[in-house]
């Protein structure tokens, strides 16, 4: 069976591809948004992953927020797998900063903007070219 994308992770922008992950872009310019999605077929919860794919799942998690800590100028970043209204095994990186819309709330269901189409791209396109350079240390294994 192949991998697929809910409805609404299917929506976002895709970024790239890593060895256990598919990365996408959340299009809203209020906060650096990404997701980190298993490419593993019928995955809802941690628990249907195996040992030695969490392992990897942790060390796509810290080489996502070494990038967008290195892109985005933040006070703090979120890191949460909430699958209640999306059913399939994702995780949210999210860059905040103090005086944020939403700040010292969280983000679910709150202020939307989104980017210019022109705008988005570049982002998407430095997110991409970013998790490349980083990708090449050996502290996150093998992507």
């Amino acid at each position: 069976m192949a991998f697929t994308l809910t409805a609404g992770l299917a929506a976002k922008d895709y970024v790239t591809d890593l060895k256990l992950c598919r990365v996408l872009f959340e299009d809203n310019c209020y906060y650096p948004w990404i997701f980190l999605v298993p490419k593993k077929e019928n995955t809802k919860n941690m628990t249907d992953l195996t040992i030695e794919e969490r392992l990897q799942l942790m060390r796509e998690i810290a080489l996502a927020e070494s990038v967008m800590f290195k892109l985005f100028e933040c006070d703090q970043d979120n890191v949460a797998m909430i699958g209640n209204l999306t059913p399939q095994l994702h995780v949210h990186v999210v860059c905040r900063k103090i005086g944020d819309p939403e700040w010292p709330d969280t983000v679910w269901n709150r202020s939307t903007a989104k980017y210019k189409p022109q705008d988005k791209t570049k982002i998407i396109d430095k997110i991409k070219a970013e998790f490349l350079a980083q990708s090449q240390n050996s502290q996150y294994g093998q992507l």
